[in-house]
């Protein structure tokens, strides 16, 4: 059977970042108002919130071969996450020189990569959108996720893709021969809609091919990355606030019981801010994808955000949520107890001062 030549294809990188705890996406569109929109979805997604979509100029992608161009999107996301996509061509290539093209891609534009454009971009994105920003972060949790979509081959195929070419090295980034196994892993998740369609999604690649249309899989999968990305800061800030909101209530304990109830109400207002505010914005991001007119899209996703881990973060941060709950309930009980023991100890005195007083009249 002969290796078929691909006749266009799109490889999109991907790097997605926490930027702020939320942003204002009419002020993101005000601040670049003279930036062309980039194309929408296609209509069976239903955003709760539609992220803004821009197109954002080119950057040069160094190769071995000399340097290729890429188009810059910027996809901008209201709980505070903006997505970065940087798309190149590739035309009329063989099938093996094709695999290697996006393996070079991906190595030039690996976020350890010196010359990657990622932080010069991240850089002056959050410039442009500063005014645009809630509370801003250095954006230290990232994530990124490589799209490979082949739009037609020179041929039509004698049968699916998958039977016709080895997809292994394209979906492992490694051109190393792999086991029987490890091909079956790769090809776990393959999905497709029409008869001609493979859908293959890995942890960190997907191969789109659907030569009948797009049917909205890379918006998905950018969603589920931008989920990923949400939930990992959120767990890794209650990491943070745990530790310190154990040192607070220790230190609670040495302070007088005149001033205690105080102390105890300061540090439960906090920790209800803290459960609050996480609350709404995860909750803002497991409904990011509101709903999806088609069945084979919402398989695609959910699959997908099992693949990610996606439901064991979110499980791992709703009982974190829980402790900080558990505790601001219980300091907020014991504040209570401790105004209800002054007032006491108060009534008492001022009960003896009226007796000391009576006996000296």
């Amino acid at each position: 059977m002969a290796t078929p030549a691909v006749r266009r294809a799109r490889l999109t990188a991907l790097g997605l970042f926490d930027v702020a705890y939320a942003i204002d996406l009419a002020k993101a569109r005000a601040c670049c108002a003279d930036t062309p929109l980039a194309d929408e979805p296609v209509a069976s997604l239903t955003f709760d919130v539609p992220p803004l979509r821009l197109q954002y100029g080119t950057v040069e992608i160094p190769l071995p071969d000399g340097p290729v161009q890429g188009e810059v999107a910027v996809h901008v996301y209201d709980f505070g996450a903006i997505a970065l996509a940087i798309t190149c061509i590739a035309e009329d290539l063989p099938w093996t020189r094709f695999v290697e093209f996006a393996r070079e891609v991906e190595e030039a534009l690996a976020f350890d990569k010196a010359s990657a454009p990622w932080m010069s971009l991240l850089a002056a994105v959050k410039t442009r959108f500063a005014p645009a920003l809630e509370r801003p972060n250095e954006a230290v949790i990232q994530e990124d996720y490589h799209l490979i979509e082949i739009d037609a081959f020179t041929a039509p195929l004698p049968d699916v893709l998958h039977r016709v070419v080895d997809l292994s090295p394209l979906l492992a980034g490694d051109p190393r021969p792999l086991s029987v196994e490890a091909r079956e892993i790769l090809l776990r998740h393959r999905f497709a809609y029409l008869a001609e369609d493979c859908v293959v999604v890995t942890r960190d690649r997907a191969l789109l091919y659907q030569p009948g249309g797009d049917a909205g899989i890379a918006a998905v999968l950018e969603v589920a990355n931008a989920q990923l990305l949400e939930l990992r800061y959120y767990g890794n800030l209650l990491d943070d606030e745990l530790p310190r909101m154990y040192d607070l209530v220790d230190r609670t304990r040495t302070v007088s019981a005149f001033f205690a109830p105080s102390e105890l109400s300061r540090l439960a207002r906090r920790l209800y801010t803290v459960w609050a505010e996480v609350t709404e914005l995860t909750e803002k991001v497991e409904n990011a994808l509101e709903a999806m007119g088609h069945p084979y899209l919402a398989q695609v996703y959910t699959a997908t955000l099992e693949l990610f881990g996606v439901p064991a973060l979110g499980a791992a941060v709703d009982r974190k949520l829980e402790i900080v709950r558990d505790t601001y309930a219980a300091l907020y009980d014991e504040a209570s107890v401790s105004r209800a023991g002054i007032l006491e100890i108060t009534i008492v005195l001022l009960i003896a001062v009226e007796l000391v007083l009576a006996i000296f009249k």
